[in-house]
């Protein structure tokens, strides 16, 4: 190990003049800027604002319904009204 003093640790470190106080600033470390934190938040996934833990309910009603439980195909829809049945089930039963 080298005995010398470095003349950077002997110093006194820089510090700035805030609205919370005298802050000592790290040489080599940047501050954090608007435009680092905006960027950051806006590469975060989105959350509810209510409760952040909640999981997202599956999409499975309408045109996003993988088992088509509530869709009625819409030419059979039309064949059944032009054959005079009132819905396309009673056909069937």
């Amino acid at each position: 190990m080298s005995t010398a003093s470095d003349p950077t640790a002997s110093a006194s470190p820089a510090t700035e003049h805030t609205e919370a106080g005298e802050q000592t600033l790290v040489t080599g470390v940047r501050p954090v800027t608007l435009a680092d934190r905006l960027a950051l938040r806006a590469a975060a996934p989105l959350a509810p604002k209510r409760n952040p833990n909640a999981e997202q309910q599956p999409c499975d009603h309408g045109l996003f319904d993988t088992a088509a439980r509530d869709q009625l195909d819409l030419i059979d829809a039309l064949r059944a009204t032009s054959n005079g049945a009132s819905t396309p089930d009673s056909a069937k039963e």
